[in-house]
Order: structure tokens, then sequence, then C-alpha cells
């Protein structure tokens, strides 16, 4: 069993889901959030309300922690100044607090949308270089090379999930880039089990028949995904696609993020369904 592990945006989607399996693995689950509270908590987990901004909260409770799940941030594409806090300096905390406390790794939710001008029709690897869509994009990409520099200058491993749509299947895009919380569950478990990751990236991504991210040099992680957004299709296609199609996003991997304006929300656009871990019923 590992030690204590550190959940940031526990009080998030995806942190809901992560919650309950990560207190099953360490000694002690540490949960934060920006929020004052985020409900009943698991055996062998603690909350502790605090800003990512704020350097000397951050740091406080990393301390004993062996792995950060570093999942807290501003989701949406926002306007610079808002996310340069949360995302920005956020992240420079996490990994400043985890070199002064000895942190073994941090496993970071990246995204797609640090690669998210590149063509739909090429298939991006974890090498590929970044090309952002976005504010929100630039900030995955500003904390990914802040991770390579950390474990380059320092030794702190991460790992780089580039998640790209980890939310139930509602629009033609997600049928390619689809991942399902149980497979996102599986990838931070490989992302903490796997003895030595050094810096490395992966596409968070299902096992999806229409997917073109490969994990082709991220295969040390033992990373194998179980859902296949497929099952989704037929549902899907009988949907009226028509406003989809004709968004000049769904040309690139990035979707409506990359085909809005620097700093306009693009979530609407995404038919993203907010429900945390218990409240959404798959209808398929």
């Amino acid at each position: 069993m590992k030690k204590r592990i550190l959940l940031t945006g526990a009080g998030g989607r995806l942190g809901s889901y992560l919650r309950e399996p990560l207190s099953k693995i360490c000694t002690e689950l540490v949960s934060t959030d920006i929020k004052k509270n985020i409900g009943k908590l698991n055996k062998n987990e603690k909350y502790i309300s605090a800003d990512l901004a704020n350097f000397d909260q951050i740091c406080e409770i990393t301390k004993d922690v062996s792995f950060v799940c570093h999942f807290g941030a501003l989701v949406d594409e926002l306007p610079f100044n808002e996310m340069l806090g949360p995302n920005f300096i956020g992240s420079y905390n996490v990994w400043e607090s985890a070199r002064l406390n000895n942190c073994k790794r941090v496993i970071y939710a990246s995204s797609i949308h640090a690669v998210g001008m590149y063509k739909r029709t090429k298939t991006l690897r974890p090498k590929t270089p970044h090309r952002a869509d976005g504010f929100y994009g630039l900030s995955k990409c500003f904390t990914e090379n802040l991770a390579r520099m950390y474990f380059d200058k320092c030794g702190i491993e991460s790992v780089c999930l580039r998640i790209a749509t980890c939310s139930p299947v509602t629009t033609a895009r997600s049928l390619t880039s689809w991942l399902s919380y149980d497979d996102l569950i599986q990838l931070v478990m490989r992302s903490i089990d796997t003895t030595h990751t050094g810096y490395s990236v992966v596409y968070g991504v299902s096992d999806n028949d229409r997917s073109n991210l490969s994990n082709i040099d991220s295969g040390h992680l033992g990373f194998k995904p179980k859902d296949n957004a497929e099952v989704y299709a037929s549902k899907i296609f009988a949907d009226d696609l028509t406003e989809e199609l004709a968004d000049e996003g769904n040309k690139l991997h990035g979707g409506p993020f990359a085909s809005t304006d620097l700093g306009v929300s693009a979530m609407d656009k995404m038919k993203i369904v907010y429900a945390h871990r218990g409240e959404y019923q798959d209808e398929r």
C-alpha cells in the first residue's frame, strides 16, 4: 500500500471518480479543492480546502506525500488573467512544493488541447510537439514543460495525461476522443503503480475504433483501455449533427476549442455532462 497521496481538484467531476479508488491504495488520501467541502469522505480520506495559487497552502499539504494527482484547474477557455493563478502559478506551486517535500511523482491532468490545432487526419503520439488551441491548451503546454524541467533538474517523475474527452459520449467528435471513467481510473492507477516513469506523456483515451491518438511511445505504463465509444455510435448518428459538423473546429483535434476566439468559452459546444460520480445514468 502506498503512503500519502494528494489529490488536487478533488471537488471536480473527474476528482469525484478518483477519490474512492485512490483512498483504497494508500494509508491516507489528502483531497483538496478551493471549495469549502466536498461532501462525505471515504475511509482513509481527509479534506483540506486550499487555493492552488497560494504557495504556502499547497506546500503545507504536500508534506509527507509520495504521489500528487494534480487535477485542479479552471477547465475551459477563459481570458488569460483568469487562468494565470490556478492553471499556471498553481502548477508551479505543485511542482515546487513536490521538490521541497521530496515527493516521488506527480500525475498531471493535461489535455488534448495542448495539441489541439493539429488536423484530425493526423495521428497524434506522445512525442508530437505542442500546438495549443488557446490559453487553456497553453496552460497544459506550460505545465508539461514544467514537469519535464523538474524531472531533468530535480528528478521528480511526472506522468502527463493528455485527456481527450472524459465525459459521457454526446457528440460525433467524442466517438473518437472518449475516455471512460473506468479507463481514467485505470490510467491513473497505472501512472502510480509503474515502478519508474521518468517523464512520460500518455493520451487519456479509451479503445475507440475511430481514435487517432496513439500511445505507442508510452507502453511502459501498461495502460490498456477496455471501453469503446462505438457502442454509442448509432445513438449519436441518429441525432442532428448539422451544427457540430459545420464547426471548423471539427476538422481539428481540439474541436470547438480550436475554432473559438482566444479567451472565449467553448464548453457549451462540447455538450459535456457535468454529473459527478453517482449522478449520471447511462442511457445508451
